[in-house]
Order: C-alpha cells, then structure tokens, then sequence
C-alpha cells in the first residue's frame, strides 16, 4: 500500500525549496511549509514524525544542494556520474535534523498531553513547538561535525537584489531564528485555513507580501574608502592548467590596471594567483610560475600593478614543508588571503578556518583513499584550518574582515568579536558551484551583512561577484562567467546589531521563548 503521508513529505520538502535562489518562489516554500506542519501534526507516533520530517528535510535539502553534483564534473580521479549520488547520500546525513526536530515537537507533546491530561494542541501551539525545535536543530546542523549549514531554510525569506524582505529582522533575531519565523508563518496560514478564517488568511498574505515586497531603500550612504573589485573570470576547467597562467593574469591585469596614484584597496578573488609567493620553498615549486620562477619577482609586479598608494587583497595557496621520502617537500598547505604593498611584500595574511571537506581535505583519508575516494580537487595534500574570524587593520584602508569562500555561510562565526571590522571581504572561486550554488552563495553573504551590520564584499573567479552594504542591499555586481571590476567606496557599517553583540545566543533565546510561549497557550486551552 503507498504510504501518502511519506510521498506527500517528500513532494512538499521539493517545493519548499523552490523559495532558495536562483528560483526564489518563496510563496511555495511558505504554502509547502504549511501543508507539512498540517500533515506532522496527525502523525501517529514518534517514528512517523521522524520518518516525516527526515523525508520533508530529505528532498528539500537535496534539491537546495544540487550544485554539489557540479563539483563532480571537474576532477579525473572519480566519475562525474557519482556526484548525483553524493548529493543525496549527503542529505541523508542533514535530513536527521529536521527529523529531530519533528520528534522533538511530539515528544514534548505527549509528555505534556500525559502529565496534564490536555487535549491535543492547536495548529499554531503545534508550530510555535516545531518552530523552537526547528531553530534548535538548524543551529546544530550548523556546527556539529564541523557543520554545514547550506542552506538555512530562512534563506526563503530574502528579498531581491534592492530589498531585504523579510530578511529585514536578521539584526534582531538571527539566522537560525528566520528559519523558525518560516516556520511560524506556515503554522499560521496553516490554522487560519483549517479553520477558515479568510478575513485573517488574506491579512496575513498581504502582510506577508508587503515585507517580501518592499520598495528598495532610497537613502544610500557612501563610505570613504575607495576599492576596485575584480572578477577575472577563470572557468574551472582553466584552473589548474598552467598552459593558461599566464592569460589569466594578462587578463586580471588588464581590469586592474590602471592604478595611478590614487588610494584604493584592491579586491582579487579565490585562486586568483596560481604563484607561490613565499620565499624558501623548493626550486620545482616555482617551476610553472607566471613570473618566471621567481617569487619576489612576482610579488613587485603585483605591488606595481595595483598601483603606488593601494593595498591587494588576494586569494593565494601558502606551503608547510617538512621531510618525506628524503627531501623537504609539502605536507599540507593553506588556503589564504594575503596583503600585498606597493612594494611587493606581504604585508598581512588569513588563513581559512572552515575547510570544505572533498574539496580541500580528504576526511577519515585512511580509510577512503584506499577505496578510491579523493578530493574534488587537483592535489593530493590536504588543506589544514586557520584560528578563525579575525580582522586585519589596513591603516588608511580600514579594518577588514576575512572570510573566504564557504565560511560566510557559518552565521555568527564571520567576525572576531574583539576586534569588530569596518566591512567583510569574501573571496570566493565559484565555478565549481554549478548554477544553483553561486545564487546561494551571494544570498547568503547577504544575510551575513544584515545579521553584523556590515558591508560584505564578494570577489570570485566567474561569479556571482558583488558589494553588498549593510541593510543587505547589493549596490552592484558582476554576473556569472563575465570579466568586469567593480569601483566605488565600501558602503559604510551599520552599528553593532543585537545579533552581532550576542551571536547565537540571540536565535536559541527566541527558540526557548516560542516554545514557552507555545506551551503556556497549550496548558491554558486545557484547564
């Protein structure tokens, strides 16, 4: 017999994705969202509710993260056919949270129901529960085994390039917390249906339209640091080839230049320079640099090519070395941010702090490597990880934060709460993203600007490159696989959010005070 209940799950987690980026029909994810939390509510024990909720997150979650298939395409060691299998076997694995949640919620329930002898909740007590554990589980998801938190399902909720949407109470509530708003909304469009309250079905879908749908802010401030944003365009397949080095660094030279003797502050993305720039390594890692094998030589053309008052911010790969087999060679290297002066030294440097598993580290190596498993990309050394956010003063130039490619997606994990930066620089190679993952990725950088309050700054290798400020408007970007640069003045930052000051603690106090709540009204409709 077809269990209807498990397919209607499955069908209503693909819809709901339809709301995340490029797609954006987040009206579908809210009228999918409803119908599920309609459909949980009859399940009849804790393992239908987890059976539910882990398909419902299941299909949402593989259909969000098709881009990862993408990344398959792009290597030798493993056929392409098998990232269509990844995807899914991953989500395996990030469906349990929704699956918790959901077992949460009727665990509470029925503990509750037993001890007070209560009748069954309402739809909007049920939700606001579902709502608390969701944000709970979304926040665990986003740290546990070092995390991945793409995409949280609050991402439904931005608005377009010029507006917020509901986005817009990020600062208040955090990301996690958006994604338990989502959830709210559902249970509430979902009670005023059932029980036909169409007066208030259509106020809130007015309501609701009118946040998503906001005219654009009209008064936008500029800052006072001036910046060149570049966007090479260096297709992935390009990458790794030297045969092309040197072209792509004609080509990024020629949106560079000229510098003059203008201050600026020079944006290169991730992968921009295939050189080593370091000093000290052996001679046959230098061997198929662009600048002739010479890594100070190459260090002074970039210093002269931004110009004599200008600082570079650039993606670079840094080398440990150590002894193997007899010699000094690499054993593990480092994805980087270095600044570089008009005289060619580096002046400053950032490591990544969240690496991506398959892509730059093997996990549990041992055991796959002999199974014939690799990394998704050329190498066989693994990436080690740096100490984290940190913020870098570049004098004249302000004080940057650095996340590089995926780690803007960690919310309240992109900025040292110490030393709070004047804007976010995140440098990014997206072209292994598919088409789905760069979308998301620019959408997500976004949220990160609401949530700190502060200007964020994207450059990548073929899109989607952008500035975006600090209410997440984007003042301008470069579409996907064009070459083009980007100048004007970061936008200035916002003051310290709430979110910013208390990071996630913020999301997990709005979780327990909507399951307080949702238990008081449940307790009080009994007695």
């Amino acid at each position: 017999m077809v269990d209807r209940p498990a397919i209607s799950s499955l069908v209503l987690g693909l819809v709901a994705a339809t709301g995340f980026p490029p797609l954006g029909l987040w009206p579908l994810t809210l009228l999918a969202v409803a119908a599920f939390i309609t459909l949980l509510q009859g399940a009849q024990s804790l393992r239908q509710a987890a059976w539910w909720g882990w398909l419902f997150g299941w299909s949402h979650l593989s259909l969000a993260n098709n881009w990862i298939a993408t990344a398959f395409t792009f290597q030798a060691e493993m056929p392409p056919a098998l990232g269509w299998l990844a995807v899914p076997l991953l989500c395996i694995y990030l469906a349990i949270y929704p699956a918790l949640a959901a077992v949460a919620t009727h665990a509470v329930i029925g503990a509750m129901m037993r001890r007070f002898q209560m009748n069954p909740p309402g739809l909007v007590s049920f939700a606001g529960l579902f709502a608390a554990f969701w944000i709970v589980t979304e926040w665990m998801r986003g740290w546990v085994f070092t995390g991945y938190p793409w995409p949280p399902l609050g991402l439904a909720l931005l608005g377009e390039f010029t507006r917020p949407g509901l986005a817009l109470l990020l600062p208040w509530i955090g990301t996690y917390a958006l994604s338990g708003f989502v959830i709210l909304l559902g249970g509430l469009f979902a009670a005023f249906v059932v029980y036909r309250h169409w007066a208030l079905t259509a106020a809130l879908s007015a309501i609701i339209a009118a946040g998503m749908l906001m005219p654009p802010w009209q008064e936008l401030q500029t800052g006072d640091v001036r910046f060149a944003l570049v966007q090479p365009y260096i297709p992935q397949e390009e990458m790794d080839d030297p045969r092309k080095f040197e072209e792509h660094f004609k080509r990024i030279s020629e949106l560079t230049a000229p510098g003059g003797d203008d201050e600026r502050l020079v944006f290169w993305p991730e992968s921009a320079v295939p050189d080593y720039l370091e000093d000290g390594y052996p001679q046959r890692y230098y061997v198929q640099m662009t600048a002739g094998a010479d890594p100070s030589f190459a260090r002074r053309r970039l210093g002269q090519l931004v110009g004599q008052n200008s600082l570079l911010l650039t993606g670079l790969v840094h080398l440990d070395l150590g002894e193997r087999g007899g010699r000094r060679t690499a054993i593990s290297a480092r994805n980087a941010v270095s600044v570089i002066n008009p005289a060619g030294e580096i002046e400053q440097t950032y490591v990544k702090a969240h690496l991506v598993p398959y892509g730059e580290y093997l996990p549990m190596r041992d055991i796959l490597e002999p199974l014939g498993l690799s990394r998704l990309v050329p190498g066989t050394i693994d990436y080690v990880e740096g100490p984290g956010p940190q913020t870098l003063d570049l004098g004249q130039f302000g004080k940057a934060g650095l996340q590089i490619c995926y780690e803007i997606v960690f919310s309240g994990d992109v900025v040292d709460p110490e030393n709070r930066p004047d804007y976010i620089f995140n440098p990014s190679n997206d072209g292994w993203f598919g088409a789905w993952g760069p979308p998301q990725h620019l959408a997500q950088a976004r949220m990160r600007a609401l949530e700190e309050g502060l200007p964020v700054l994207r450059a990548t290798t073929t899109g989607i490159s952008a500035v975006v400020d600090a209410r997440g408007v984007v003042r301008g970007h470069i579409g996907q696989d064009q070459a083009d640069r980007i100048d004007g003045y970061i936008p200035p930052a916002a003051k310290p959010t709430w979110f910013g000051q208390l990071g996630n603690i913020l999301p997990l106090f709005w979780a327990f005070l909507i399951a307080a709540l949702s238990l008081v009204v449940m307790y009080r409709r009994s007695v």
